[in-house]
């Protein structure tokens, strides 16, 4: 059954003075939003009596029937609730810096695949995008289209949101989070004071102490973060992590770090566990 994320923030079109948003409710019958309509409708050619999955991303998901159809406009009725939650069982943020083209996206569609919460965007001294103010906008909007769509396709109900870019120094300074495991992806040094089997071990411990995992992971661009930049990071609070012998790509490692984590929750479920 095809899957379309519900904006909760969209009006009803058919009434120009609406000032509250659509509500999804069982017994509703609602405007498709022109995202759905353009999709649905017009691209796969909806007839009267289909049905499909909505999501608004405040968890569960409503199952829709298309009731009526018009040339620019079309109704589905709301008609049973599901209380799915496909979401990782703790939480991921990531704060990434931000790289060009296609691989920003691979990046944001695949970590919210893998299960990411939040992304925070960064600029850092090797970074190569510099968003200027006019821009921001734009760009948000479809990096978080970027993501609506990849939970649309994997069956997540809650999408994560990307958030509007700092600076890497600005970001860092607001990081109070003392029950979250900070993360910087690099590679373990004499003076960091840390072997390669450190980090492991505490995200272990995360694993195993607290109610529910909390992570935040830092993850430079194409050029990677300075070493100003990943000692300041350790001065926060943060901890290296080195993910196997390879350099990653910046599109390929929060994938893989999403990947690492939950496989290693699995393990705790069932008390295997290693870290060499």
């Amino acid at each position: 059954m095809r899957r379309f994320f519900y904006d909760p923030t969209t009006k009803d079109t058919s009434t120009p003075d609406a000032s509250t948003p659509n509500a999804l409710k069982i017994g509703a019958t609602l405007p498709l939003t022109p995202d759905i309509f353009q999709h649905w409708v017009k691209v796969l050619r909806a007839h009267v009596g289909e049905q499909a999955l909505w999501f608004d991303g405040t968890g569960g998901e409503y199952r829709v029937t298309l009731s009526q159809v018009q040339k620019n406009t079309a109704c589905a009725q709301i008609e049973e609730f599901f209380a799915i939650d496909r979401a990782l069982p703790f939480g991921v943020d990531i704060a990434l810096v931000m790289s060009r083209g296609e691989r920003m996206d691979y990046a944001i569609q695949k970590a919210t695949e893998t299960g990411v919460r939040r992304i925070q965007l960064l600029t850092s001294q090797h970074g190569e995008v510099r968003l200027k103010p006019e821009q921001i906008p734009k760009k948000l909007n479809h990096w978080q289209q970027v993501a609506i769509a990849a939970c649309e396709q994997c069956g997540l109900n809650r999408v994560p949101k990307i958030l509007p870019p700092l600076a890497l120094a600005d970001w860092l300074a607001t990081m109070d989070e003392p029950a979250t495991l900070k993360l910087v992806l690099a590679v373990p040094s004499a003076e960091h004071n840390a072997s390669p089997q450190t980090t492991p071990r505490l995200i272990v411990q995360q694993f195993r102490q607290a109610q529910v995992a909390q992570f935040c992971l830092l993850i430079g661009a194409e050029g990677g973060l300075s070493a100003a930049e990943v000692q300041a990071a350790l001065a926060c609070g943060f901890y290296p992590w080195q993910i196997g012998a390879r350099v990653l790509r910046t599109e390929t490692a929060p994938v893989v770090a999403l990947a690492a984590l939950a496989t290693w929750y699995e393990a705790a479920q069932i008390g295997k566990f290693t870290t060499t």
